[in-house]
């Protein structure tokens, strides 16, 4: 009877501070992070906090089995336009227990007072209904499923990214530039890294920029990820030029995200775009008529190269965005150096190639 009676109390105290006024979206309680390495800390999509976003938390599983968490559910549906990621894989955080819970069987309260995290519109999860109702009566809201609230994210997400943008453009991007101009004395190479939350750990563990606050800290890696990568990149001569909305046919990530590994095949009139050579790989063995020309992004210079002359490093310890890949070089002298430096198995021309070799970097 007395934990019957605690449990209710519990309960009763943390739905008391669920009103606008007293709400926080940030963890109260050690926060369940699944990702690896330091930078789990932030959102893959957009850098930021998932402690500071706690409340609405998604996680997923990419290419079945590589952990993700979000800061929101509209970061979870960028995501879900490039990976295929299973519903039934989607967790989210539970806005009372702020335990991981399978979204599908959650209770969203969507449209309350509550400010929405990248988005206009917040989305909260709830596991039980009647928390839900309650919580929906003091601060507004409808309560749908899991389908209603991810459907209505998705179609929001244009508006959405639009709001965010021209917050951007107008605040965060110039306190970036300001920020990266005053304290990163050191050369950052921002194109090696694969996602945001990595080179927003690396900044802050490697103290690339010196002591920065988290204020600080989003700002910078922002303008370096979307204004000075970009810029840079521009700035070589002869890169791979892609479109935003080109996807891989292989995976359908969108390309433009990883020009570093960027990868073409050119038609008559026509030409598809690709996010490393081995998806490119795998395309051409089935697609071989035709082929006007075929380039690949040199691993050092970045610049365009014809795939046919260049050299490949099969198995190294550098992975790009699908894992294993098979890295070009301009020159053979090149790619034994980066073998060495990286423990490549071995180094292949383009006609040495085989489907077999490409598959097996999936296993």
């Amino acid at each position: 009877m007395l934990i019957k009676i605690l449990i209710i109390f519990s309960l009763f105290f943390c739905l008391s501070n669920l009103s606008a006024d007293s709400f926080t979206k940030s963890a109260t309680i050690k926060p369940e992070l699944v990702q690896d390495g330091a930078q789990k800390e932030w959102c893959p999509v957009c850098g930021m906090s998932i402690e500071a976003n706690y409340k609405t938390s998604h996680t997923s599983k990419i290419n079945n089995h590589t952990n993700r968490q979000y800061c929101s559910m509209r970061c979870l549906a960028v995501d879900m336009q490039e990976y295929k990621i299973n519903s039934n894989d989607v967790k989210v955080v539970d806005v009372v227990t702020q335990k991981l819970i399978n979204a599908k069987s959650a209770f969203y309260v969507v449209g309350s007072d509550i400010k929405g995290t990248m988005s206009k519109v917040s989305k909260l999860a709830f596991s039980n209904k009647e928390a839900a109702e309650d919580f929906s009566i003091e601060n507004g809201g409808e309560i749908v499923d899991f389908k209603t609230a991810l459907k209505m994210a998705q179609d929001s997400l244009s508006s959405d990214i639009a709001m965010v943008d021209s917050k951007k453009n107008k605040q965060v991007y110039p306190m970036g530039e300001k920020i990266f101009e005053k304290k990163c004395k050191k050369e950052i190479n921002i194109n090696a890294y694969l996602q945001i939350n990595e080179l927003k750990a690396d900044i802050r563990d490697k103290k690339l920029c010196g002591e920065l606050q988290e204020s600080e800290l989003q700002p910078l890696t922002l303008y370096l990820w979307e204004v000075k990568k970009f810029g840079d990149l521009k700035s070589i001569g002869d890169a791979i030029s892609v479109n935003k909305d080109e996807k891989c046919p292989i995976c359908g990530m969108f390309v433009y995200k990883y020009p570093k590994w960027a990868a073409q095949i050119f038609y008559k009139n026509s030409h598809l775009s690709f996010d490393g050579v081995k998806d490119m790989m795998k395309y051409y063995f089935t697609h071989k008529d035709a082929i006007a020309k075929i380039l690949v992004s040199d691993y050092y210079s970045q610049k365009a190269i014809d795939a046919k002359k260049a050299y490949y490093v099969l198995g190294s310890d550098v992975y790009g965005p699908m894992g294993d890949e098979l890295i070009p070089f301009v020159s053979e002298s090149e790619a034994k150096t980066f073998s060495m430096d990286h423990k490549g198995l071995k180094i292949l021309k383009f006609e040495d190639i085989k489907a077999k070799e490409v598959n097996k970097l999936d296993e």
